[in-house]
């Protein structure tokens, strides 16, 4: 009798951002479904939502020493990685990178075909306008030219996570639970602050949600703890650096409504089912916004000529992030009780983006001819 055709396999090599790589979770569930077996290198912080997904083969590394060590910690980090990998053999090894250095990764992996991404060939670029997700499920397909092959009408959307966590912080009353992410936004190679709603936003928001009836909840990592002073003068439950990723799932999942801006805390909101208020500026939404339903984008800067002005890897030397601060708590109120509505009266919202006034409206030249 004929042995049986292994398995392809694929090998994905995207240590973080946690927001990077949910992102990039549909697109290896793509390739599961076409019949690959997904081994996936990632960092530690990330490695326990991965881990969730029992169809992936979680390598999880060290990335403060792989990356942020000396070059002594950071070769035997490397070293480490290369003794896991060496001898294993890939249909597909997808290194989901702009930068060549992260090839080394991949060093000693054997592979019909290599691939990292690309700003010059636009088979392995994510392209400009398009979602992330759709763009790394092209990519990994290996569709010629970069194209989408045939007309594609839908999008991918999230990957839930089969059985959430529990959450750990029980309900105590029929009060709309609202969760908002105030800090974030920050992650081993730098502190992206441009992309954060100002603290005193969130402060004014979550006063007018207690005034109004609402539960409101704190929720970050360990990092964003610097957020909670500006609330203490308010009844929310902080539970900002108290809970695991996972954890943070689980309470994630009891919200009607979590309200946050271009970060982790975003994506990790996409899979479950709590409704999403996110608030962009300087980052584009049409890539970044989960693509299910009841989640909306309020994108500031309307008529910015900088806006959007994150390329990938930096952003303009601005020192007053106008756009994001075009968003009011006002407006964000109004979100959310749309989003209530639609919840209460089972009639879900698509995904979709909205952005305030034009800034033209407001120059006293725009009337004339």
């Amino acid at each position: 009798m004929p042995n049986a055709t292994p398995n392809p396999r694929l090998l994905l090599i995207k240590l973080g951002a946690i927001g990077d790589v949910i992102m990039a979770v549909p697109a290896a569930y793509a390739m599961h479904q076409a019949g690959y077996e997904v081994d996936w290198v990632c960092g530690q912080a990330v490695a326990p939502i991965l881990q969730l997904y029992p169809w992936i083969d979680v390598i999880a590394v060290d990335e403060t020493k792989l990356l942020h060590s000396g070059k002594l910690a950071s070769l035997r980090a490397l070293l480490s990685l290369w003794r896991t990998l060496a001898g294993r053999r890939y249909d597909l090894c997808a290194t989901l990178y702009y930068d060549s250095r992260y090839k080394l990764l991949a060093l000693p992996v054997r592979a019909r075909r290599k691939l990292i991404l690309s700003h010059t060939n636009r088979a392995t670029r994510l392209l400009p306008g398009r979602h992330h997700t759709d763009e790394y499920a092209r990519i990994l397909a290996g569709r010629p030219n970069g194209e989408i092959d045939g007309e594609s009408p839908t999008q991918l959307p999230p990957v839930p996570v089969p059985g959430l966590p529990p959450n750990p912080l029980p309900r105590t009353s029929n009060k709309p639970r609202i969760v908002l992410v105030p800090a974030a936004a920050r992650n081993l190679l730098r502190d992206d602050a441009l992309r954060r709603w100002p603290i005193e936003s969130y402060v004014t928001l979550a006063s007018a949600l207690l005034q109004s009836g609402h539960e409101v909840i704190l929720a970050g990592g360990p990092d964003d703890q610097w957020a909670s002073p500006a609330f203490t003068h308010l009844a929310v439950a902080d539970l900002i650096g108290k809970h695991s990723l996972p954890e943070t799932l689980g309470l994630l999942n009891s919200a009607a409504v979590t309200v946050t801006h271009d970060t982790g805390p975003l994506h990790l909101a996409g899979l479950t089912q709590t409704a999403i208020v996110a608030i962009f500026g300087p980052t584009d939404p049409r890539g970044r916004l989960p693509q299910r339903a009841n989640t909306v984008a309020l994108w500031g800067g309307e008529g910015f000529a900088c806006r959007p002005c994150y390329d990938g890897r930096d952003y303009a030397p601005c020192l007053n992030n106008g756009c994001i601060q075009q968003i009011t708590p006002t407006m964000v109120l109004g979100e959310i009780q749309t989003l209530l509505t639609a919840l209460r009266t089972n009639q879900p919202q698509l995904p979709r983006i909205r952005t305030p006034k034009h800034t033209l409206l407001a120059d006293p030249f725009a009337k004339l001819p």
